[in-house]
């Protein structure tokens, strides 16, 4: 009836589904796990992102500050020597009237 192969296939087999069902098991495990490092790692990347976004803002604020600033010194110079040239020509003018006279 059974022969000694028959016997030895289906052990065979049998033992190769234990064992393949085992591995299919355990690359399931495998995955999840791979799965919620890579979770892990891209809230580790977006948390990054956050603090250099929350670094960099002031940071360029802090330049506009800067070319304000410059500029506003440019403003005050030109400013003050506008205000400087002005008194000179005042003062220039009576000097003239009294070259004016004594000619």
């Amino acid at each position: 009836m059974v022969d000694l192969s028959q016997v030895l296939l289906v052990i065979v087999i049998t033992t190769l589904t234990i064992l393949l069902s085992f591995i299919g098991v355990q690359i399931v495990h495998i995955l999840r796990e791979v799965r919620r490092t890579i979770e892990k790692v891209n809230k580790m990347l977006d948390d990054a992102g956050m603090i250099t976004e929350s670094i960099a803002h002031p940071i360029s604020g802090l330049g506009g500050m800067i070319d304000g600033l410059k500029t506003g010194v440019k403003a005050i110079e030109t400013i003050g020597n506008f205000l400087t040239r002005k008194k000179k020509g005042k003062k220039q003018e009576p000097s003239e009237a009294e070259e004016n006279k004594s000619s």
